[in-house]
């Protein structure tokens, strides 16, 4: 039979012969194609009868030679042209789509096959997600209830609540004259519970003690005997200052624990002087070396506290592994989401990091109102962010572990980002407190790298610009909120979440990592907190600190005995200015050991009253004059000097207070400058230092 012998691809496969009566008709065996640009034909030749003439010369059925349908084109060279910006801008074409291929790709997907092959039907499937949230609640609520419930000290009933930040004695102004406000001071206990966590609650404003201010540290003053007879027990576990942090001493005398919490009996001990500085604990307490009106003592719980500990840590392990295995098991992305999302509020609002309340029942009620709003938010998440990640994600081992991982360690920021040194995203605080800038540098060059190869990963899969458009909206957005006056931009770690988020829509593995962490972020944001506002005035911020007011014009006193003093504290005699100044305000208050015992406005000085504001005080030292008697002798005072003003509708608050000045035993009278170089390099520690081996 002849063949046709030429150049071209050698076919992969061979046809079946045709067969016409008894006769075969074999085909022949192309050849591989040279690259050339004629088309050629490969004809084949057989014999038989009904072959037409013209056989050769008909058109081939098939070409010869495949065109490439994938072809990319060829990249083109940047530009630094406006056109050129925006065709690197628009990516490659076609776009490249990310895709997570599977490690072990069978094992990953065994528990979804395991869930397939017993449950096929999706109304099985729903049934079986809503079995699982169900037994999760029911075992949740039931730990949460015994853990609450079943403490209660004999002869005390059930312990007060209380927060890592409670006080008998919250500040020298809000306990009013004398302390009046805070009674009793003495003969009064009550049974009290710690929350865990308690050692990172932290002064984050300036709080003066004696002749010193104190920052970014537990607010623990005393916590020893000056009678160095009396030695510590469980029943004298030492007397601390009444406004120290009740929790952080506990923690501190050892009658509680960091990671479980703990319950025990408070006593207060009234009036007490000395308090010196002591390391026990892991916490060094401030010295006091002068009197106070209210200090407190523990007692510890009789059960040993067994029953009082905190339950965050067993709660939030069940709920993790309740959560590993709907990560492996759902084979659905908005089942995963919206289950996990759930787990993670209700752990967060009433477990791990529940906004403070002494009655349990009001933070349930404030979970509750809190997760309808956020439980919204959560949907318009996963519908245009979330989805795009998880969708037809087969790797649930990649899910769990990068994904749900970092999601869980979001939301527990009290417990992880807390410990970074930047308590507020605010210029005040990220200026004075310590360490907050090095860390803010290293936080933003990190997420200058991880945006350029997020903007990378979008460029590439061809939606750079959109991303580009939106986060130029968010940055306008925020440029007209920087505007508004009188207010101030407040970037709650809800907010970075929102921000953030967008740019994670990408199918990799990194993207994993950073989403799961935004979306724990936003769930400790708002259960915590709420949806707090983006804009707050200036005084909502500061909390206590410094509001940059006028100052007193304080003189020296007049010396009345070798234990008395006066002041005078008429206007003109405060103020430096001539002529009358609105801004001084309207009356002086006079601060003694940090505790107000002088308070009184202009016109009643002007009307020869005010000069004995204080319980046994000398009188007849002449009009306008504070009198003041020292109430142990051999003790060191200390007094701080600020203008009151009115308010339009009644009541009255403080402005700033002046820097302490010392009356010394010996009858001095140091003023501020005279203390700072007294201090200067002599530590951070006043009054009595010891160590303690606890």
């Amino acid at each position: 039979m002849p063949e046709v012998q030429q150049s071209g691809e050698r076919s992969s496969s061979r046809s079946s012969s045709f067969e016409k009566g008894f006769q075969d008709y074999p085909l022949t065996v192309l050849e591989h194609e040279t690259d050339t640009d004629s088309s050629h034909l490969v004809l084949v030749g057989r014999e038989s009868s009904d072959v037409r003439p013209d056989a050769a010369t008909r058109e081939p059925l098939l070409p010869t030679s495949t065109p490439n349908l994938n072809r990319q084109q060829p990249p083109e060279k940047f530009s630094c042209s406006i056109s050129g910006i925006r065709t690197w801008v628009k990516g490659p074409f076609p776009p490249f789509e990310y895709k997570i291929t599977p490690w072990l790709g069978r094992w990953q997907t065994a528990p979804a096959r395991y869930v397939e092959h017993h449950f096929p039907s999706a109304r099985a499937k729903v049934l079986l997600l809503v079995a699982c949230i169900t037994v999760w609640g029911v075992v949740f609520v039931s730990l949460l209830h015994s853990s609450i419930t079943g403490q209660e000290l004999a002869g005390y009933g059930v312990p007060v609540k209380l927060s890592c930040h409670s006080r008998l004695w919250y500040n020298s102004t809000e306990c009013g004259l004398n302390g009046e406000t805070c009674l009793p001071f003495d003969n009064g206990g009550f049974a009290f519970r710690c929350p865990a966590s308690c050692k990172d609650a932290i002064l984050l404003e300036p709080y003066v003690v004696g002749p010193q201010e104190y920052n970014y540290r537990p607010l623990v003053i005393g916590g020893s005997f000056a009678n160095k007879s009396i030695t510590d027990s469980p029943r004298n576990l030492g007397i601390y200052r009444g406004d120290s942090a009740i929790c952080p001493a506990a923690l501190h005398a050892g009658l509680a624990d960091d990671q479980t919490g703990g319950c025990g009996v408070l006593r207060r001990t009234g009036e007490h002087s000395d308090y010196p500085s002591i390391l026990k604990n892991g916490i060094r307490s401030i010295g006091f070396p002068s009197s106070f009106p209210l200090s407190f003592t523990f007692e510890a719980d009789p059960s040993g506290g067994s029953s009082c500990r905190d339950q965050r840590w067993m709660l939030f392990t069940f709920s993790l592994i309740t959560t590993i295995l709907l990560s492996l098991f759902t084979t659905s992305s908005a089942s995963f989401f919206a289950s996990v999302y759930f787990i993670v509020f209700f752990q967060v609002a009433l477990s791990s990091d529940p906004p403070y309340s002494p009655s349990y029942l009001e933070i349930v009620s404030t979970a509750l109102g809190r997760f309808l709003p956020c439980a919204i938010v959560g949907w318009a998440m996963y519908h245009f962010v979330v989805r795009r990640t998880l969708h037809d994600l087969s790797a649930r081992w990649d899910q769990t572990i990068l994904w749900l991982g970092p999601c869980w360690v979001g939301a527990l920021n009290t417990d992880t980002f807390d410990k970074i040194p930047i308590s507020r995203l605010t210029p005040h605080d990220i200026q004075q407190q310590p360490g907050a800038i090095p860390a803010l540098i290293i936080i933003v060059a990190c997420l200058v790298l991880i945006v350029l190869t997020q903007a990378l990963a979008f460029r590439k899969e061809g939606r750079l610009p959109q991303m580009l458009t939106l986060y130029a909206i968010f940055l306008g957005a925020i440029i007209v909120l920087l505007l508004v006056p009188d207010m101030n931009l407040r970037i709650h770690h809800y907010i970075l979440s929102l921000l953030f988020l967008p740019g994670t829509a990408l199918r990799t593995r990194p993207s994993l990592v950073y989403q799961g962490l935004l979306v724990g972020l936003f769930i400790n944001g708002i259960a915590r907190w709420g949806f707090d506002s983006i804009l707050q005035t200036s005084a909502a911020l500061l909390e206590g600190a410094q509001l940059g007011s006028v100052l007193p014009a304080i003189g020296a006193p007049v010396v009345l005995g070798s234990d008395q003093i006066a002041f005078a504290v008429r206007r003109e005699n405060l103020v430096i200015t001539n002529g009358p100044d609105t801004s001084v305000g309207d009356g002086i208050s006079i601060l003694v050991n940090d505790v107000e015992r002088y308070r009184s406005f202009w016109p009643e000085l002007l009307d020869g009253e005010g000069a004995d504001a204080v319980a046994g005080a000398p009188a007849g030292a002449g009009e306008g004059l504070f009198n003041w008697t020292r109430r142990v002798e051999g003790e060191d005072e200390y007094f701080r000097f600020a203008f009151v003003r009115l308010n339009a509708l009644g009541g009255f608050w403080y402005e700033d207070f002046t820097k302490p000045v010392v009356w010394t035993k010996d009858g001095l009278w140091k003023a501020p400058e005279e203390l700072e170089k007294k201090t200067e390099g002599g530590g951070e520690h006043n009054g009595k230092e010891e160590l303690s081996s606890n």
